[in-house]
């Protein structure tokens, strides 16, 4: 029977196929050297899954790489099944000669991620039907309260969530970028932040999610699936 599974249990499954959980998903990428050979490793992870495809598999083809998600669409959220089909993929990819990877490398020139709009309000309900009517987006399967996150329906666009507020405030910019990446890149992703220039605003919630900042104070967040024990998935 398929069941829904922890962070932890979710990232586990699938961290040595090389394969990484973020938000809800696990993703992973795979090197090719053209678009059509992108799209002959797309139909062999559409193959390997079966009657199932339809609904765990989202394919992104580009001439250089392959990104697979997986992710129930009945549950929005990763199950046993997904680390199955993980597996199922990952095994089909490696007989063809090529290999399923987070990693940093000359065809993947960044790590898997998924990105996220944060928008701060003092009445979230008050605001939400606005984003959710101009961007053409829709609540997430099991989400549909009044202060709920709101998704892209065709899975294009970033999806939106909102912080609540204690007071107004202008001192500081009310929507922020949240940048979900593998545990296991969280560091090297900050150091290069510094480096460029930013700095470290907070900490305090880590390894869940760091506070960072441009020169003028814009803030980004990058965050992991870890230390978050106890909320809601993802």
């Amino acid at each position: 029977m398929e069941q829904t599974l922890s962070r932890r249990e979710a990232s586990d499954g699938v961290s040595d196929l090389g394969w990484r959980f973020l938000l809800g998903t696990v993703r992973t990428s795979i090197p090719v050297g053209s678009l059509a050979e992108g799209v002959e490793m797309a139909a062999s992870a559409v193959a390997a899954c079966g009657d199932h495809a339809d609904q765990h598999l989202r394919v992104d083809v580009r001439p250089t790489r392959v990104v697979l998600t997986l992710q129930s669409l009945d549950h929005a959220t990763v199950t046993t099944r997904d680390i199955d089909l993980a597996r199922r993929i990952s095994g089909t990819v490696h007989e063809a000669g090529s290999r399923t990877e987070p990693e940093i490398s000359a065809e993947a020139p960044r790590s898997v991620q998924l990105l996220e709009i944060a928008i701060d309000a003092l009445d979230i309900a008050a605001i939400r039907p606005f984003w959710k009517a101009v961007l053409g987006y829709v609540d997430e399967v099991g989400a549909d309260g009044p202060e709920d996150p709101l998704i892209d329906p065709v899975g294009q666009g970033p999806a939106i969530w909102f912080q609540q507020m204690d007071q107004a405030r202008s001192e500081r910019n009310r929507i922020h970028l949240d940048i979900s990446v593998p545990h296991d890149e969280a560091p090297r992703r900050i150091d290069a932040a510094l480096a460029a220039g930013g700095r470290l605003v907070s900490a305090i919630r880590a390894p869940a999610f760091w506070v960072l900042a441009d020169i003028e104070g814009n803030e980004a967040c990058v965050s992991t699936w870890q230390g978050r024990e106890g909320e809601r998935i993802p």
